[in-house]
C-alpha cells in the first residue's frame, strides 16, 4: 500500500555530520552550523526565521530527546557589494546539550515552513534509516534534496516518518460500522482483532506467498486499528472528563495499547501462517530461567527432551521493531545456538547487523523490506518464505525418510 508522496511531509532535506566546532561549547559558542552555502537552494537568499522542532535519537533510548527552538538563516555580509557569507544560527536547547561531533544531522523543511532538526547518534539505526528515506549521504558537507515529489511513501518509509513523530493518516472507513457493531464500541483482544483483519481480506490467502501475505495482513490491521481508535477517541473526548487524572489515565491507556498491539499483531499473523502450513510449534513455551521465546519448533516437549537432536530445534523471536531489544532473544532457548528474529524494521544499521551475525542471530524480514538494506546486508537476510521452508525441512526430516534413531542424539 502507498501513503502519498514524501513531498506531502517534507519540502526539502539536508544532511551532514556534526563537527566539534558546531557542538562543543568548550570549542565554540557560536551556535551555528557550518558549510551552509549549499543551503541557498533550500532557504533562498533572504533572511528567514524558522520555528523548529529539535529531536535527538540513539538506539539505546526508548524515547528521544525533544525540544523546541528557532533557526535563523541570514547573510552576514548582506551590506557588502560583492561578497556573501550565509549562516544558519540555532538557539540552544535540550537537544544541543546531548549531541556530539560525528553525530548525523538532518534538517527538514516542512510544508508549513517550520523545520524539523533531527540528530542521530553516529552509526545508529535511525540515522541509517533517515539516510535511506531521504536518499542522502551524511558527510562533512551538507547533502541536499529539494525535489521529493516522486518519492512514494510505502510501509517502510511510513514506519520511519512516524518514528519522527509525524502522523500519517490512514483509515478503512468502510469497515467502521461493522467494527462498532461487532466489538460493542470497544477493542477486542489482539487475537480477535488480528483474525478480523485477515477476514476483511478475502482475496489474501494464508497459503499464498507468506512475505506478501504477512505484509498485507499487518497493513490491513493497522488501517482498521487506526480507524476504530480514532472513532473511539473522538467519542470519548466529546463525553468529556471529570478531572485531569481521568484524562491522563485515558491518554496513558491509548499510548499503552498502541505500543503493545503491533508486536502482538505480528505474532498473531505469523501464527496464522504456521497453522496454514501445518507446522508444529509452541507459542511462548517456557525454557531456561523462565524465558518464553515467541515461537519454539517443533515444540516444548521436544525442546526439553535432552535426547532430541538440537539440529532439529528452531526458535523465532518476533518484534515489530528491534532497537537494542534484539539482544533479549539471545538468552532465550539456550539449547539452540543459531536463533532467528523476525522484524518489520527497515534499514537496520550495518553495525547492528554485523553484531547479530557475530552472535549467531539470523534476521528474518518480509522480502518487501529487504531493499531498504545495503546489498551486502541483503545477501545475509532471510525472507519469511525462507524461514518457513527451513522449519518445514526440519520437520519433514522428523516425519518422513528418517528413522527414529537419526532424530535422537548419538549416545
Amino acid at each position: 500500500m502507498e501513503y502519498g508522496f514524501l513531498s506531502q511531509y517534507f519540502t526539502a532535506v539536508a544532511a551532514k555530520k556534526l563537527s566539534a566546532v558546531e557542538t562543543n561549547p568548550a570549542t565554540s559558542n557560536q551556535h551555528e552550523f557550518n558549510g551552509v552555502a549549499h543551503l541557498k537552494a533550500m532557504f533562498g537568499r533572504e533572511k528567514r526565521d524558522f520555528q523548529a522542532q529539535f529531536v535527538y535519537f540513539s538506539d539505546d533510548d526508548d524515547e528521544p530527546v525533544r525540544d523546541k527552538g528557532t533557526l535563523t538563516w541570514y547573510d552576514a555580509r548582506a551590506n557588502h557589494a560583492s561578497r556573501t557569507e550565509y549562516r544558519l544560527y540555532y538557539t540552544g536547547n535540550a537537544v544541543s546539550t546531548v549531541w556530539a561531533a560525528r553525530d548525523d544531522l538532518f534538517i527538514a523543511l516542512r510544508p508549513d515552513n517550520t523545520l524539523l532538526v533531527v540528530v542521530t547518534l553516529a552509526g545508529s539505526t535511525i540515522g541509517h534509516q533517515l539516510q535511506w528515506l531521504f536518499g542522502l549521504e551524511s558527510g562533512n558537507r551538507f547533502d541536499i534534496r529539494d525535489k521529493l515529489e516522486n518519492d512514494l511513501v510505502a510501509f517502510s518509509s511510513r514506519f520511519i516518518i512516524e518514528h519522527l513523530g509525524i502522523t500519517i493518516e490512514i483509515s478503512e472507513d468502510n469497515h467502521l460500522d461493522e467494527m462498532l457493531s461487532r466489538f460493542g464500541g470497544g477493542f477486542p483482544s489482539t487475537r480477535v482483532f488480528s483474525a478480523y483483519a485477515q477476514e476483511t481480506l478475502p482475496n489474501v490467502h494464508a497459503r499464498d506467498n507468506p512475505d506478501f501475505v504477512l505484509m498485507q495482513w499487518m497493513e490491513q490491521e493497522e488501517r482498521l486499528f487506526r480507524t476504530l481508535e480514532k472513532n473511539l477517541i473522538e467519542t470519548r473526548l466529546r463525553e468529556g472528563f471529570d478531572d485531569v487524572d481521568s484524562f491522563l489515565h485515558f491518554s496513558l491507556s491509548v499510548q499503552n495499547r498502541r505500543k503493545s498491539r503491533a508486536g502482538q499483531a505480528l505474532e498473531n499473523h505469523v501464527e496464522a501462517l504456521l497453522k496454514a502450513r501445518s507446522i508444529r510449534y509452541a507459542r511462548t513455551a517456557v525454557t531456561e530461567n523462565r524465558s518464553k521465546p515467541d515461537f519454539l519448533f517443533p515444540g516444548s516437549k521436544d525442546y526439553h527432551d535432552e535426547n532430541f537432536d538440537t539440529q532439529l530445534l528452531t526458535m523465532l523471536g518476533v518484534k515489530s521493531t528491534c532497537k537494542d531489544r534484539w539482544r533479549q532473544v539471545l538468552s532465550e532457548a539456550q539449547r539452540i545456538q543459531r536463533k532467528h528474529l523476525l522484524t518489520l524494521e527497515p534499514s537496520i544499521s550495518k553495525n547492528q547487523t554485523d553484531e547479530m551475525q557475530a552472535r549467531q542471530l539470523q534476521l528474518v524480514l518480509p522480502e518487501q523490506i529487504h531493499g531498504t538494506y545495503t546489498q551486502t546486508q541483503q545477501q545475509w537476510l532471510m525472507s519469511v518464505h525462507d524461514f518457513l521452508e527451513h522449519v518445514q525441512f526440519n520437520q519433514r526430516r522428523m516425519t518422513i525418510g528418517e528413522s527414529h534413531s537419526t532424530i535422537k542424539k548419538n549416545p
